[in-house]
Parts: structure tokens; C-alpha cells; sequence
């Protein structure tokens, strides 16, 4: 008797608390240089996303590469993320790009350019995975802007 009231408990909780669908990946917002130094630049971004599901789950940065004026610079560097319940929320997407790669010979015409317009074309591509439950989910991230130089 008491195995059958544990296992319609653990029933009924298993299926109120159902992944009703994914969530929804909003896009990469907020492309900025958070820092600059001799040494490195750290540009950072934000992945949005909303969850309308009643559990959460857990999001995996996976080889996401940053490319700046079109040259592969380097990759994110992400812990992974619990997803909250019902709820939007963002991951920073953040990168740590040598300044020995900006300035090296196969990228000096375009940093020329990007120091005359004062703009840097910054392109994060690769993917996301979201796991709850046994499912699990890949999102695509491709997304370029122009971000101010200071």
C-alpha cells in the first residue's frame, strides 16, 4: 500500500510538472566590448530566452566562435546555465580575444578600416543545447552587428 501511494504521488507530480514545449530562443542581444586592455578585449553578449514550462532544465554553450571583421578570434566561455521556470531570462555569451590575434598580419586591412570607421563587425556562431527530462534540444546561434569602438 505504501509503494502505491509513493509511486501515484511521483505520477502526479510527473505529469502536472510536464515539458510542455521548449523554450523559446529570443535571440543574442547586447554585442558589446565589456573590456580592453594590452593584452586582451572581452567583448560579451546576451542570449535571451523565455520558458513557459512549469520545470526548468539546464542550457550548454557548445563551440560558439566569435569572429571579428569576418577572422575567427575565439570561442565562448560559458559555465552551464539553470534554466528557471516560467520564466525570461538571459546566458552572458562572454569572449576573451587575445589582442596578438587582432593585430596579427592576416587581419591588419581590416583593422585599418575598423579604426577609420570606428566599428568592429563582430559575428558569434555555433550552438546552444537545452536538456530537461531526457529531452533535449539544439539552437542555433548565428548573429553579426557592428559595435561601436571607443
Amino acid at each position: 500500500m505504501k509503494h502505491a501511494i509513493i509511486f501515484s504521488i511521483f505520477l502526479l507530480v510527473f505529469f502536472n510538472c510536464s515539458v510542455n514545449e521548449k523554450p523559446v530562443f529570443l535571440g543574442v542581444e547586447n554585442i558589446k566590448i565589456l573590456e580592453s586592455t594590452p593584452e586582451y578585449v572581452i567583448l560579451a553578449a546576451d542570449a535571451l530566452f523565455e520558458n513557459p514550462n512549469t520545470i526548468g532544465g539546464e542550457l550548454e554553450v557548445n563551440d560558439i566562435k566569435v569572429y571579428v571583421n569576418n577572422s575567427e578570434m575565439a570561442s565562448v566561455s560559458s559555465k552551464n546555465f539553470k534554466v528557471p521556470a516560467k520564466k525570461d531570462f538571459s546566458i552572458p555569451l562572454t569572449a576573451n580575444i587575445s589582442i596578438d590575434s587582432i593585430f596579427g598580419d592576416e587581419n591588419l586591412g581590416s583593422l585599418i578600416g575598423s579604426l577609420l570607421t570606428k566599428k568592429i563587425n563582430v559575428h558569434y556562431k555555433g550552438v546552444i543545447n537545452y536538456k530537461v527530462l531526457g529531452y533535449s534540444h539544439v539552437y542555433e546561434v548565428d548573429k553579426t552587428e557592428d559595435v561601436k569602438i571607443k
